[in-house]
Parts: C-alpha cells; structure tokens; sequence
C-alpha cells in the first residue's frame, strides 16, 4: 500500500480527523497507512516499525471508530509492560475519544486496587493496563469481566512475550472471549511475535517497517571507552562536554539497576546536574511527577532503567547516554529512540568499558550501523574523577539502604506467590545466596 494517502483515504471517519487535527496529525505515518485500513476489515494484525513512528494511533484510531459504531464496555483491553506507557496510551485514547465521551481507565501497580476494582466495575470502554495488575484484579475481583471485549492490543509486545510475563498473562488469557482482534505492535518483530502468524484464528495482517538501519537516520550515535572503575567520572565529563556545546538539551540517561539509577540521580544533583530519577522503587505517583517535571523542561536531565526505554512520547531530547550497556542489543534501539523523534536531530553516546566491547558488536550488527569516538577530555575525567568516586560513595552511605531492600523484597515475594512458590521457603534461599555471596567478597557495599 503507499504511504501517500490521507486519512480519509484509510477509510477513518471525519470527527476522528477532525481530533487528529486539534492535536497536529495531519498525514498518517506508513505504519498507520498500512494498518488501520487491515484493522477496520476486522484483521488481527501484527505491525513493527521504529519506535516514534506513530504506533498507538495505528490502533487506537480503528478501535475507536469500532466503538463508535458498537459502543460498549469493557470493548477493548489494552496490555503495555511499562506503568508510564499505560498512561501515555490512556492519554492518546482520551484525546481522541473525547468527542464520544470516551470512559477509560488505567490498570497499574503502586495504586490503590479498591479504587481500580470500582473503575472497572463501571465497565469503562477502554482498560489499559500491565499484565501483574490485571491479574491480580482478575484472580481477586468477581465484579467485572473481559469476556466482552472486541479488540486485545499488545503494544511492545516483544517485551510482553518474552518470558517475563507469562504467569500472568495465561491468567488473563482465560478471561478473555475466543472470537476477538488481536493487535500486536513494538519497534521490532521477534521469533514470540512469529510464532503468532499460526496462533490466531483470524486472518492475519503483518506489516514491518522496510529500513535496514533499525535506528533513525538523524542519530548520531556515539561511544566513551572508559576503565571500568572510572564510568562514573567520563559520565559526568561527557554530560559537560555535551552542555558546553547545548546549554538547555534535555537528557536521559539509561543504567542497569534500580540501586545504580538512583545513587547516580543522587551523585549528579550533588555534583551540580539537577536530576530526577525514574525506576521500579520509586513510588508510582513519585514517578508520573518525575516524568511530568522532565516533559514540562522543568528538570533537564532524566536518570531511568529500561522502565523508561519503551514506547515513552517524551519531546524534544536531545542526548541519550549508556551510562550501562543493555545485555540484548535490542533494548538498545528502545533506549536510543527516545531521541531524534518527529523528524528532529538527535545525539546517542555510551559508556563502554573493555568489557562491554562485545556487546557494542552486537550492537552495530544488528543496527548496521558503526559508533563513532565521541572526544572527552581524558585530562578533565583525571581531575574529577575523585570528586565523583567520593560523591558516589557518599550517595550510598545516604541512601536509606533498610527501606530500598524492603521495597525490593515485597516485590520479590509477590512475584514468587504469582509463580506458585511459597514466599518464605524462597526468601530463605534468597538470603543463603545472599550471605554466600558476601563472604566470598572482600568488600560489600
């Protein structure tokens, strides 16, 4: 199908095009030329493209002309593996649906489940949720059901099934009604995805973006070698190299751990780089302020595990840094494509030390493209390096270690429940490890 087509030209409805307008969507993108036309024949549909290629609405557009025709709740269910993605979705649907009066709601963990047991009582047309809540709420809660549902969209749906999530999505999987639209979207189609072409029963609609180069042309992307002891300090010189040239960009920065996200947040804002930071332990309310302040440009920099690497709409940054390489090369597109979006330019370095070199082939084979030296002076990072080891090192004596190990063990244990295993039996082993590990160290921070 070209991709020089209009709106209407895909068979979407005028008050749908007229709310496009009033939000700037003008021209559909070729993800939503070659898959909404397929989803309003009643396809099931499987749709890979880069990330910031206009995905949501490539579903949301067909299943809100569905609605309008049919309207009824609970009609579509929405899964994402991220909270913040849950709520951009929710947004994006409620911008658009406003001229139907569209209900919604949003299904998430670190939020009060009696409230959302109400909201889904009240059958609102659109849920949009993570898998664990849902399941909770589904293994807890008689007072609603997903048995009605029209359409089921996956979005990021590599990460969905990719293992992390099975125990809870067989449980929502048998609530869900046999005849339905299954839509599954993410930035790149992986053998879980393949495997779906034989699953559905409908007929299936699949369409992937055609480029080689699987990040976007206006990226640059860029490496640091660093001495592994000394990533923190080229951190810092490379955030000051980068401002020397870009007073105001807007950054993120990607690390492994929560820990780590939140003693580097810590260590910037002691070093004079105001931060906030975005990860599992942060509460979740604490978590849509610190996304919200980072949107808005009042704080310039946001620190983030992979919890802020998928799908997020977040404008106009400029720089994205590795501060941690990923393990799977291909959670470094997501990472990277939170920058040069809608067309704009956009600067990509990471940290790499000797060992991370062979992530870093990975890296280019799969993207086809080779990272180039991004020049810091070497000279500067030996001058602070010490000002920087010491911060660190003080942001850990600061950080309340009791409480981030509780909240980190409350997670854990309702991830064993959910898997079947009793809590205390594995905690215990958990322990054991934990003390076996510390004795066979010198040192443990």
């Amino acid at each position: 199908m070209s991709d020089h087509k209009s709106f209407l030209d895909l068979g979407v409805k005028p008050w749908i095009i007229r709310q496009c307008q009033e939000i700037g969507v003008k021209i559909p993108t070729p993800i939503q030329c070659n898959c909404i036309p397929a989803i309003l024949n009643g396809k099931d549909c499987i749709g890979a493209a880069k990330t910031g290629s206009g995905k949501t609405l490539a579903f949301a557009l067909p299943i809100l002309q569905k609605l309008s025709e049919d309207p009824y709740g609970i009609f579509a269910l929405i899964l994402t593996p991220t909270r913040e993605l849950a709520y951009q979705i929710a947004d994006q649907f409620a911008v658009i649906g406003k001229a139907i009066n569209l209900k919604h709601t949003v299904i998430v963990g670190g939020m009060d489940m009696m409230t959302q047991g109400q909201e889904l009582t009240k059958k609102p047309h659109i849920v949009v949720s993570t898998p664990g809540r849902l399941a909770d709420h589904i293994e807890s809660c008689k007072t609603f059901t997903l048995k009605t549902i029209k359409f089921l969209v996956m979005d990021e749906a590599d990460r969905l099934l990719g293992g992390d999530f099975d125990e809870q999505l067989k449980i929502i999987f048998t609530d869900l009604p046999k005849k339905k639209q299954s839509l599954f979207f993410s930035a790149t189609i992986t053998d879980a995805l393949e495997k779906l072409k034989g699953v559905t029963g409908n007929e299936v609609h699949i369409w992937q973006s055609t480029d080689e180069v699987l990040t976007v042309d206006k990226l640059t992307q860029h490496y640091v070698l660093s001495p592994y002891d000394a990533r923190d300090a080229y951190l810092v010189q490379a955030i000051r190299t980068f401002r020397s040239q870009d007073e105001e960009g807007n950054i993120v920065i990607f690390t492994d751990t929560c820990k780590n996200c939140q003693l580097i947040s810590i260590t910037l804002n002691e070093v004079g780089f105001e931060n906030v930071a975005l990860h599992a332990m942060v509460a979740q309310k604490q978590r849509l302020a610190s996304l919200a302040m980072f949107k808005s440009n009042l704080v310039k920099i946001l620190i983030a595990t992979d919890v802020a690497s998928r799908g997020l709409d977040i404008p106009d940054v400029k720089l994205v840094i590795n501060h941690t390489i990923p393990d799977v090369p291909k959670e470094y597109i997501h990472r990277v494509g939170r920058t040069a979006r809608a067309g704009r330019y956009g600067l990509a370095i990471s940290i790499i030390t000797p060992e991370d070199v062979e992530k870093i082939y990975a890296i280019e084979e799969l993207i086809g493209t080779k990272l180039t030296e991004y020049k810091v002076s070497d000279k500067e990072v030996g001058e602070i390096f010490t000002q920087v080891t010491v911060t660190k090192r003080e942001a850990a004596i600061k950080l309340d270690e009791k409480d981030f190990f509780e909240k980190r063990m409350i997670n854990k244990r309702k991830k064993w429940i959910l898997e079947g295993k009793d809590p205390d039996e594995e905690e215990e082993k958990f322990f054991n490890k934990f003390k076996q590990i510390k004795k066979s160290v010198k040192y443990f921070p």
